[in-house]
This record gives structure tokens, C-alpha cells and sequence, in this order.
């Protein structure tokens, strides 16, 4: 938890917690919610006193009308949200309220309701008296730390909001890095370059596509070529040109002595 020295607590917006419970007011039990949300507020660096405990009903709308007048930014009050008959925070706290901010108590119930599913009965709300945020949450311990878990990243925003202040410039896009530089050797950067591409002395290499070298006799580079396009004595194998020139054939296509060539 920050720390916040004397000279920081007279510049710190104030908040206050207003406990509403019957019992805790009597001294019948002591309340373990207040203090939660009082170290909540302390280490968001607000200034605030120990809570303030009140019976139900309108005693907690008197103590947020107080508190308001005496220029508090944030009350949190705890207790008085569920729907049992003496439960009533709720009704006195819209009653004084200029507008509603329900996305607040939206998000502490739906915190809360993946681990206790009872939180869904909670009726607090939130909203704004002039300058001060009001937020109801429940009264137990477990549901004032899902309250300060929802309230932590915006409290300080909504109490600069209210003050008129600007909404903070968004975060700037990382600068894209730079392009790979041209070493000027196209040959062997282009993997997909044909044949007619890579130039004389270069052909096939960096190119799977292109796995025969250039022998300089194209006749046999053709699988398609025509009689006519290999020259005299060439294309007598098969379609396609694979028969070698004359005095180059294998053992296999050489014609025996005085017979023409089979």
C-alpha cells in the first residue's frame, strides 16, 4: 500500500466510509467492512477518517448529504443493499443523487457473482451529488474487497472527471522497424525468379523451382520441344526430346552393324 506523508494528505481529496448497520450502530458487533475500504481509499491516496457507522435507513442518507456539504469526493457506503425489509441504502442514496453512474454497480455485481452467486441481489447503486461520487456496496467483508477491486483503476479518474478534466491522451503506436535494405544482389534474393530472371552465370541457383543447371544445350532443358526446335538428328526418342545427339547414344540405342537404327 502507498504511503502518503502529511504534506500529500493536505493536497488529497478526502473520501469518507458510512457504514449502515443496526447492529454495528448498537455495539452489538464490530464491522470488518468499513476498515477494508478505508485502506482501499488510504492507498489510492485519498484522505479519509475511520468509518462512520449509522443505523439503516435515513441516518445514511443524512451522513452522504454531510459529507457532500463538507466537500468529501468519494463516499463509499457499506451495508443496507440487499432486499431484506430494513434494507434501504439504496432508495435514501438515489433520492439525493443528481444522475446515476450504473456501470459502476453493474461491474461490483458481476465481479462478485462468479465466486457468490448471491451477489446478484445486491440493489446498490452509485452515482454523483454535485462534486462527490457516492458508491453503495454490500456489507460484508469479501464484498468491500470486490467493491475496491472494481473502484481501484478508476476512482482517481472519475474524481478528475468531475472536475472537469480532460480524458487522457491515448498511448502512442510503436514506430514500425525499419525494411530489410537491398544488398543489390538480385539473383540470390529472388527465390521464385525464373530462369530468364537470374541472367547468364546465375541461373538455378537460391531457385527450387529451377533444379537443372544450365549445360548450354537447351534441347534437353525442353521437356516440350519439337523435332524442328532440337536441330538435325535430334527428337528420334520420345516425345519430349531425351534422345542424346548422334554419336552420344547409349549402348541401348546404338543400331548393329549395317542395320539402320531401331
Amino acid at each position: 500500500m502507498a504511503v502518503v506523508s502529511v504534506g500529500e494528505q493536505e493536497r488529497a481529496p478526502l473520501a469518507r466510509v458510512i457504514v449502515a448497520s443496526n447492529r454495528a450502530a448498537a455495539g452489538v458487533y464490530a464491522d470488518t467492512s468499513g476498515p477494508v475500504l478505508v485502506e482501499g481509499l488510504r492507498g489510492l491516496g485519498f484522505a479519509v477518517g475511520e468509518p462512520v457507522v449509522v443505523p439503516d435507513g435515513d441516518p445514511v442518507g443524512a451522513a452522504i448529504r454531510e459529507a457532500a456539504a463538507q466537500g468529501v469526493r468519494v463516499v463509499l457506503t457499506s451495508g443496507g443493499t440487499g432486499i431484506s425489509p430494513t434494507d434501504r441504502t439504496p432508495e435514501v442514496t438515489r433520492a439525493l443523487l443528481d444522475y446515476e453512474v450504473p456501470g459502476i454497480a453493474e461491474a461490483v455485481r458481476a465481479y462478485g457473482a462468479p465466486t457468490v452467486p448471491t451477489a446478484i441481489l445486491s440493489r446498490g447503486i452509485a452515482g454523483v451529488l454535485g462534486r462527490t461520487l457516492v458508491v453503495n456496496l454490500p456489507g460484508s467483508r469479501g464484498g468491500a474487497k470486490d467493491g475496491m477491486a472494481v473502484l481501484t483503476p478508476i476512482l482517481r479518474h472519475a474524481v478528475s472527471q468531475l472536475d472537469g478534466a480532460d480524458h487522457p491522451p491515448p498511448p502512442q503506436p510503436t514506430p514500425a522497424p525499419h525494411a530489410q535494405t537491398d544488398s543489390g544482389d538480385h539473383a540470390h534474393s529472388k527465390p521464385t525468379g525464373t530462369q530468364a530472371d537470374l541472367g547468364p552465370g546465375h541461373r538455378g541457383h537460391g531457385n527450387p523451382d529451377a533444379s537443372q543447371p544450365d549445360t548450354g544445350d537447351h534441347a534437353h532443358s525442353k521437356p516440350g520441344a519439337s523435332p524442328a526446335d532440337l536441330g538435325p538428328g535430334r527428337g528420334r526418342g520420345e516425345p519430349g526430346g531425351s534422345q542424346a545427339d548422334p554419336g552420344h547414344r547409349t549402348q541401348a540405342s546404338q543400331a548393329g552393324p549395317g542395320e539402320p537404327g531401331v
